[in-house]
């Protein structure tokens, strides 16, 4: 497949064969004289799960997690979004990498149907929610807040509970946090969904809180 790659906050990966694209439909009731346009039929989507199966092995094989694959009907096509993710990061190196190497798996495969679709690859931006261990592992250092569960949120008395602090570290039982320099333990099972909070006097190394999301494009 030919093309180049362009880099940005969000990115993605033209791919696929191409199909017969349906007309749209008139919205209005035709009236006398009026022509009748045919209805379009909705975009079929593929399955998210058959998806998983075919292209985890591809991340795996590059060292990545995938994090993600998400499906929409965008205009007379599909969106194919994917995201991966990696300790200690995925460059836009990477992601042109894997960008190619799903392509090539997808056009091998019958998943996407016969219609035109787009991939889009990225990492994870700061809004993803800390929800297994290697998201936590991955986010040390950062401020996070985090409903909590379990016996620690039934102890809070009215209204839910939380905790906000640093991720001073993580380990296989779960997270410290540093809570105004108190070292606070808990157990992945007494955790939400922790939120990463974006702090702009605190970037590290220079970098842009943008620069946690990269995508790649090929045509």
């Amino acid at each position: 497949m030919d093309g180049g790659s362009r880099h940005g906050s969000r990115g993605h990966a033209q791919s696929g064969p191409r199909g017969t694209a349906a007309r749209r439909a008139d919205s209005r009731a035709p009236g006398h004289g009026d022509a009748v346009s045919p209805t379009r039929p909705a975009v079929p989507l593929p399955d998210p799960d058959r998806l998983t199966r075919l292209l985890e092995p591809v991340v795996h094989a590059m060292g990545m997690d995938l994090e993600g694959i998400r499906v929409t009907a965008a205009g007379r096509r599909r969106l194919l979004r994917v995201v991966v993710d990696a300790d200690g990061g995925v460059s836009l190196d990477d992601i042109a990498l894997a960008s190619r190497e799903l392509s090539a798996r997808l056009d091998g495969a019958a998943e996407m149907g016969e219609l035109p679709y787009t991939l889009e690859v990225s990492s994870p931006g700061v809004d993803r929610p800390l929800t297994e261990p290697r998201h936590w592992r991955r986010a040390v250092g950062r401020l996070v807040v985090v409903p909590l569960a379990g016996e620690r949120s039934s102890r809070a008395g009215n209204g839910p509970a939380q905790a906000e602090g640093r991720i001073a570290s993580t380990s296989a039982r779960g997270v410290i946090l540093d809570c105004d320099g108190d070292l606070r333990e808990f157990a992945y099972a007494e955790l939400g969904p922790g939120r990463v909070q974006v702090e702009f006097g605190h970037l590290e190394n220079g970098a842009d809180e943008d620069d946690d999301e990269y995508g790649a494009e090929e045509d």
